[in-house]
């Protein structure tokens, strides 16, 4: 399975050290993410279809996120070696496994087109991509005080340029295979007109919202964005994307898993929470798209550049009319009472299987090591 070995061969490239380092306290140690993905492989093919638990027995204290506190991870993973060479393993055998699986018990449900083959790879794809952001916070953690920029980034007033959908009734969520529980059930809902920008916000856009001083405006910001801000001062003040540095000459790059770069004028912007996209928002006198604007839009085809980052969205994340939790409880059920934000689109990390308008990403507002930027709308 390929969403296997992708993120097999992020661990095999590492050292012990980079194994076991927790370099963002949002984030779990890279290796742990491996053995995490293969212990929920196992759960689910052995443990739950077969009511095996030898591949899995004790290991839930470690792999299961509920039972183990994220700093210490790292320090309780087996070696590098052993870890990697077990993965090959039983990654290789559960691939036959689900070729030729089947099942006379009740969880028969599990298997039925496909379901837990693509809940299997979907997962793996989900911990690849917060991988990446792990390995963005290592490379944060370097010193780039030699980094000079020779194409520096400019400042660009945004420019309204939207798509307008008049008001309809629409059908939101998904009820496909392939969709988590939190997207289903699909279900009618009026939306009123509105207009979408064609394109997410781009990093020159939101240089001019820097050079505004807009990091210093209480005005744009919500109570809580703006006590956040207060609350980061006291340690850093924030006056800029989590990723983006100045050289000697006050010119702003950026800083990715293979290091610094110049900051392009027309690429998308990410790096930013959500307090931060809702203060650009009001700058430009427009607001975050609720997330059925944005899905609806997408299924209509009228969206440009969907995966080049997260989109914040203006609405917390809230189960669907007739919501069930499925296969278990963990997965959305725990979220929906938290203030977390809907997220759309995808992240150049962001594999295929998840790159659909339907799906949800959600986090809470203040996490800005995601990948995220934002797009607007206008009424």
């Amino acid at each position: 399975m390929e969403a296997q070995h992708r993120v097999r061969s992020v661990i095999e490239n590492l050292n012990d050290f980079d194994y076991r380092s927790q370099f963002h306290h949002e984030l779990s140690a890279l290796g742990w993410h491996l053995g995490h993905c293969l212990y929920i492989e196992n759960y689910w093919l052995h443990e739950v279809l077969s009511a095996d638990d030898s591949l899995t027995k004790g290991l839930d204290q470690l792999y299961i996120p509920e039972k183990s506190y994220k700093p210490e991870r790292g320090g309780k993973l087996p070696e590098l070696k052993v870890l990697i060479s077990m993965a090959v393993e039983y990654q290789k055998n559960n691939v036959q496994l689900l070729n030729n699986i089947t099942t006379n018990s009740a969880k028969r449900y599990l298997l039925k087109d496909a379901y837990l083959q693509n809940f299997i790879l979907q997962h793996y794809d989900q911990h690849y991509e917060s991988m990446q952001m792990a390995l963005q916070q290592r490379a944060l953690k370097e010193s780039y005080s030699g980094y000079r920029v020779t194409s520096p980034l400019r400042a660009q007033q945004p420019v309204e340029n939207t798509i307008h959908i008049k008001q309809s009734e629409q059908t939101i969520g998904s009820d496909h295979v392939t969709s988590y529980d939190n997207e289903r059930p699909s279900h009618k809902k009026l939306l009123h007109s509105f207009s979408i920008s064609i394109r997410p916000v781009s990093n020159s856009e939101y240089l001019a919202f820097m050079q505004d001083n807009n990091y210093q405006n209480k005005e744009l910001w919500s109570d809580e964005g703006w006590q956040w801000l207060l609350d980061c001062a006291v340690d850093k003040k924030i006056t800029a994307p989590e990723h983006w540095r100045q050289d000697k000459n006050g010119h702003w790059f950026g800083i990715d898993s293979n290091g610094a770069f110049d900051l392009e004028h027309s690429k998308t912007l990410y790096g930013i929470n959500y307090y931060e996209a809702c203060a650009f928002a009001a700058w430009c006198g427009a607001s975050l798209p609720h997330e059925h604007e944005w899905e609806i839009a997408q299924k209509k085809q009228l969206l440009e550049n969907t995966c080049t980052a997260w989109e914040w969205c203006q609405n917390r994340f809230y189960p669907y009319p007739g919501f069930k939790a499925f296969p278990y409880d963990g997965y959305s059920l725990p979220w929906f009472e938290q203030p977390h934000y809907v997220l759309k689109g995808g992240s150049p990390h962001t594999q295929k299987n998840i790159k659909r308008a339907s799906f949800r990403n959600f986090f809470g507002p203040d996490k800005r090591h995601i990948f995220a930027g934002c797009r607007l709308v206008y009424t």
